[in-house]
């Protein structure tokens, strides 16, 4: 039966193998294969040595081995914990990176969404009976008559607060519509852009018509390149989604869904973070 020396002196050189692998790097994934199983074979070892020095050792040693058997249990199986620097690096380099990389889906979701952006705004201008028969001529009124007064007598802070959050839940309600119906095939995100480009080319083609064209632009100028370019976005990420389910090359269509999931996600929280800016600004 070892002593505890024999264990030590035959097992002290993996012990600190271990603990070298552990210091090098904050996350075992940014280490190499060889180091990551190398680190699986001595934790193995070391979970038989601690059963051992349980019973032979004294309290220090299994102390130690606890210590360093929990640490690398953590980094081998634990949950990468949150960190503030992971959310820049997505937003600066990885949301970028992966609208690039679906850039023919959101040229496609810029045309579904600006072409009938256009055509409303132009019926609005030239052809209004039409308009009204795709908006209420009742509601085209009320929102012309919002913008007749422009902006300079301003609003109390609460009400800045207030419409502010409106705005977070009415943008947020559109771009979830044009990103979560693309799981219809694609055809749901085609259905929200087209629809909710022709309404506000409409909106702003009748107020425009109705003489208070300075009054709207000065209100959306500021926060509708966030705003806009964040619903064209969850539209091209429904796009996106939609044609992981159609074409699938050869996988399920679960896993074609798998494959595609990462640039969702990266896509969806950039366009968020751009709608809480936008809304921010609008309210």
């Amino acid at each position: 039966m070892k002593s505890q020396d024999e264990i030590v002196a035959a097992r002290q050189a993996d012990w600190r193998e271990l603990e070298n692998i552990l210091s090098r790097s904050a996350s075992l994934a940014e280490l190499d294969g060889p180091s990551i199983s190398r680190a699986v074979a001595l934790y193995r070892s070391l979970s038989s040595d601690l059963i051992l020095c349980r019973a032979r050792a004294t309290p220090d040693l299994v102390a130690y081995l606890d210590s360093l058997a929990s640490r690398a249990h953590s980094a081998l199986y634990g949950a990468e914990p949150f960190r503030a620097p992971s959310l820049i690096t997505l937003l600066l380099r990885d949301f970028p990176q992966a609208l690039r990389r679906n850039g023919s889906f959101f040229a496609a979701s810029c045309a579904l969404f600006l072409i009938p952006c256009a055509v409303g705004v132009l019926l609005a201008l030239f052809e209004p009976d039409m308009a009204a028969k795709v908006l209420p001529r009742s509601t085209l009124d009320h929102m012309a008559d919002m913008y007749s007064g422009g902006f300079d007598q301003g609003r109390s802070e609460g009400t800045d607060a207030s419409m502010a959050g409106f705005y977070v839940y009415n943008n947020v309600g559109i771009a979830f519509r044009c990103f979560a119906t693309g799981i219809l095939f694609g055809l749901g995100s085609v259905f929200f852009l087209i629809y909710n480009g022709m309404h506000i080319g409409i909106v702003a083609g009748w107020v425009t018509a109705s003489g208070f064209g300075h009054n709207i632009g000065t209100f959306m100028c500021g926060h509708g390149p966030f705003e806009l370019t964040a619903i064209v976005i969850a539209g091209a990420a429904g796009l996106r989604m939609g044609h992981a389910i159609v074409v699938t090359q050869g996988r399920t269509r679960v896993g074609s869904l798998r494959e595609a999931a990462p640039d969702l996600v990266r896509l969806i929280v950039g366009a968020a973070v751009m709608l809480l800016i936008a809304a921010a600004i609008e309210g």
